[in-house]
Order: C-alpha cells, then structure tokens, then sequence
C-alpha cells in the first residue's frame, strides 16, 4: 500500500514512546483499514451530457423585407447521451418578424456524446430598426437520475435592420445611375467632337481645291 511508509515512520516513533511493538502493529493495521474505507467510500463520477449552442446571423447585413439566415449548433461534449433536448427562440417577436423557413421551437430524441447537429432558420424583418438577438434556450436529459438541465446559447447581440433604399445606396452596383450618367454625358462629348470633325473637313475640303 501507498500509506505503508507513511504509516511505518509514524508508528515507529510512536514505538520509541510507548516501547509496544504488539501496540504498534495493532494502530497499524487500524489506520491502513480506515484509509481503505475512506478511498472506497469516494463518490465515483459519473457519465452525464453536457451540451454547448450557439446562434449565429450568417447574414453580413440585415435588411428590411430581405431574407436573414439564424443558424444554431448543438454539441454535446459530455460522456453519455443527451435525450429529450427541446431548444425555443423567443427573441423573434411575430410582429417584427415572418418565418419564412424553420422552426423557433424545435426538438431532437437524443444527441450521442462528441456530437453536434446544426438547425437554420430563415427570417424576414418587418421592420427597420434596432434589434436585440438574444440567446435561445436549452431543456436536456443529463442521463443522469432524471435530472433535467437548463441551458442556453450564445447571442449574436444588437442588430440595425437597414432599409432596401439605404442598403441599396451604400452596397449597390449603381448600375442604373451608371448608365444614366453615361447617357447625360454622351452629348458633352459628341458635340465638341462634332464641331471639330465639320471644322476639320471643310479644311480638307478647301485644302484640296487649292492644290
């Protein structure tokens, strides 16, 4: 055993005070027994899930009437099987926001340990504004004595739902106002030309009458 050199120094001083070896062995064997017992009596840990989430906008900009992708990942690093997960996202308010794809409230039966899986939900605004993407929320079966554990995802934070004119102002192509100014500025450039070009062949003209 581990504790015997231990217990032979303290019982071999205690030898030299009490002159009792029989004494000795007897405290000896006490000690070894009650750290035996106090060892095997240490709770064994146990096999339990553990799930981490997270909620992200894959969207590099929000806009008004435009589609805007919320994408959750589950992952259990725990040592058992997680069942019974429930995940609800009440930070979309009906009001504020139409489901075009996906649930808010979605459910899975069990999640193997060093797993994860992935749920996406497509929205679109209602309105422009500034917006608070909160965390969603997670019920789970530990796999252990029944315990239930509550948990929750990250939050992606504030977001400002832009309008369609003002997104489309500072990150259009402007294609159309290309091609309008294009075709106001053609003129500038074709009369200076025009004028040159009869100027220039009437001196072609009279140059060649003189030769």
């Amino acid at each position: 055993s581990i504790f015997n050199p231990l217990v032979t120094t303290f019982m071999t001083r205690y030898c030299i005070l009490c002159h009792s070896e029989q004494r000795v062995t007897m405290l000896k064997a006490v000690l070894i027994f009650t750290l035996a017992v106090i060892i095997f009596q240490l709770p064994v840990s146990q096999a339990t899930a553990h799930l981490l989430a997270s909620k992200t906008i894959l969207n590099e900009y929000a806009v008004d009437g435009k589609d805007l992708t919320v994408q959750y990942t589950i992952y259990n690093v725990g040592t058992s099987v997680a069942e019974n997960i429930e995940m609800v996202d009440d930070s979309f308010s009906p009001h504020e926001f139409e489901i075009v794809h996906g649930l808010l409230n979605v459910s899975w039966d069990r999640l193997p340990n060093n797993a994860n899986v992935t749920h996406t939900v497509i929205l679109r605004p209602l309105s422009p504004g500034l917006y608070n993407m909160s965390w969603a929320k997670l019920t789970y079966d530990t796999g252990v004595d029944g315990i239930v554990q509550i948990g929750y995802t990250s939050a992606p934070g504030y977001y400002r739902i832009v309008t369609y004119p003002e997104f489309s102002r500072k990150h259009s192509s402007h294609i159309t106002e290309w091609i309008a100014f294009f075709l106001m500025s053609t003129p500038t450039l074709l009369l200076p030309f025009f004028l040159w070009y009869t100027s220039h062949s009437k001196y072609e003209k009279l140059k060649s009458k003189k030769a």
